[in-house]
This record gives C-alpha cells, structure tokens and sequence, in this order.
C-alpha cells in the first residue's frame, strides 16, 4: 500500500521537477510520471515523486481525512 499526500504546484522546473506546498512546507519533488502538471494543480505525492493529478476538492478531502486520523491518535 501507498500512501501519497496531496500538495499544490506553485513552481514547476525544467528538470521535470516542481516545487509543492502542502500545509505551509515547500519541497521539490519528481514530476515525470505525470502530464501537463501546472502552476496551482494538486497532485499526490508518495516517497518526493507526484503519483496522479488531483482536483482541490479531492485534496482537501484527504488533508481533513488525514487530520481525522492524527486527532483519533492524540
């Protein structure tokens, strides 16, 4: 099983890289797998590579999911 977190492309590389955010940390990570990746698209990220291209509705479903469970452990 994977697990891939969503972020928001807010800058995207010739190396086929682009720089993400997700919850206030930037990080660059591996865009090759995906087409047509642009500025403001949400896409799934597993081990610094993006795995598929999401919607923001989708991403914000994950991100609250994901809060959910941290909550549950606390």
């Amino acid at each position: 099983m994977c697990l891939g977190y969503p972020a928001k492309v807010i800058e995207i590389f010739e190396d086929k890289k682009a720089l993400v955010e997700y919850l206030g940390v930037k990080k660059t990570v591996n865009i090759a797998l995906l087409r047509d990746v642009s500025i403001g698209d949400y896409i799934l990220i597993h081990s610094g590579i993006a795995i598929e291209k999401i919607d923001q509705k989708e991403a914000e479903e994950i991100e609250k999911l994901f809060g959910e469970v941290k909550d549950a452990n606390n």
